[in-house]
């Protein structure tokens, strides 16, 4: 079955060729319909990532109320929003090396390894941050 026109035509259902080219609106729709499936396929497969949706959901309300500056609550908000970003980019890397293979590679652990580095830097990060902050704002005497 071909999908498209044009020089899309010799394309079949199941070829990826098919989701490119869209143009305008169309898309941006495509775009966020994709990034919401990705969104939910995060939510729904990992518990990290549940855990992390939970805890920003506490955190970015309380750095809304907080009396910090401007600037300040810009950088609450960043630490715990690239803690989602680097969690859902880590799990996009484990799922291709798991599409793959199941078999135990030592450069797929590398990259698996690699990936759960880059999220645990962004937890330190993202902890440095509020603490620095909190302490600047409640931590004088």
């Amino acid at each position: 079955m071909s999908v498209g026109h044009g020089h899309e035509g010799s394309l079949t259902a199941g070829d990826s060729r098919a989701l490119k080219g869209k143009r305008g609106l169309s898309r941006i729709v495509n775009a966020f319909r994709y990034s919401a499936d990705g969104l939910a396929a995060a939510w729904h497969h990992e518990d990290a990532f549940r855990q992390e949706m939970i805890l920003a959901a506490v955190m970015v309300p309380a750095a809304l109320f907080l009396p910090v500056t401007l600037v300040e609550r810009i950088l609450l908000i960043a630490v715990v929003i690239l803690v989602l970003i680097v969690e859902i980019l880590n799990t996009a890397v484990e799922a291709a090396i798991d599409r793959q293979s199941f078999e135990i590679n030592p450069l797929a652990k590398r990259a698996k390894d690699l990936g759960s580095a880059a999220v645990m830097l962004s937890l330190i990060l993202a902890a440095g941050v509020w603490i620095s902050i909190l302490w600047a704002t409640f931590g004088r005497a």
